[in-house]
């Protein structure tokens, strides 16, 4: 479903085993003599322990568009969301609003705020997060701010809210800030977007394997439903 959205991360589903019968110990005695190497013990099924973001670095593809920015390497843009709180993203389709200033298609304002002038013909950003504007009737060029990105221990800490955004989280741990390219975090590229990092074919390709999983126990069921039925109606 979200394999055109810029930056978007997939998700993965972390299952763990549920209680065992523990039938016949490992080590037990299987008579006087002997000792059972392994034991007998029948699990009770599976359940979803997590859902985990894969942060794996999607395709960057060239757009042209000089508002557009794809970070090649780690680190989130930071915006200010309507209820005050920084939010965080790898969606770097921006635009200007009615002031003039750099928000997110969303409209959430970057962090730290960047104003492009009314007469700026073109706009400027250089892989470090510069943002240089040059400006009309021959007022040569002005840096007008610098993007920065956040950076944080644990990415999958990171909770997703909607609008292509994700919030702290104590998983995640505190977000560190710094220039691109800089203490670990990746460059920007202009014109540029990162696409979603969901892989269609293997998506399609997981699905199927489990439809037919599901059938096989589908049909397993079904199976010890037809023996049982025939003990009831033959004993």
């Amino acid at each position: 479903a979200n394999v055109n959205t810029t930056g978007f991360k997939k998700d993965r589903a972390v299952f763990e085993d549920l209680l065992y019968q523990n039938i016949v110990p490992a080590g037990g005695q299987a008579d006087a003599q002997t000792q059972t190497p392994t034991g007998l013990m029948l699990g009770t099924g599976t359940r979803v322990l997590a859902t985990e973001k894969l942060h794996a670095q999607g395709n960057i593809i060239t757009t042209e568009n000089a508002l557009d920015i794809a970070i090649a390497g780690e680190g989130f843009m930071s915006v200010q969301q309507a209820d005050g709180t920084i939010g965080y993203t790898r969606d770097g389709s921006m635009k200007l609003d009615a002031q003039g200033q750099l928000v997110t298609s969303g409209g959430e304002a970057i962090l730290p705020a960047i104003q492009i002038p009314q007469n700026a013909t073109s706009v400027t950003i250089g892989r470090d997060g510069t943002v240089t504007a040059e400006l009309a009737n021959g007022g040569g060029s002005a840096q007008v701010g610098q993007i920065q990105l956040s950076i944080f221990v644990n990415n999958s800490g990171l909770q997703p809210v909607g609008r292509n955004l994700l919030k702290q989280t104590e998983a995640s741990g505190a977000a560190i800030v710094a220039i691109p390219g800089e203490g670990g975090s990746g460059m920007l590229m202009q014109g540029s977007l990162e696409a979603s990092n969901v892989n269609v074919v293997e998506e399609m390709v997981n699905m199927i394997e489990t439809q037919r999983a599901y059938e096989i126990n589908s049909k397993a069921i079904s199976a010890a439903d037809g023996m049982l039925r025939f003990l009831n109606n033959n004993l």
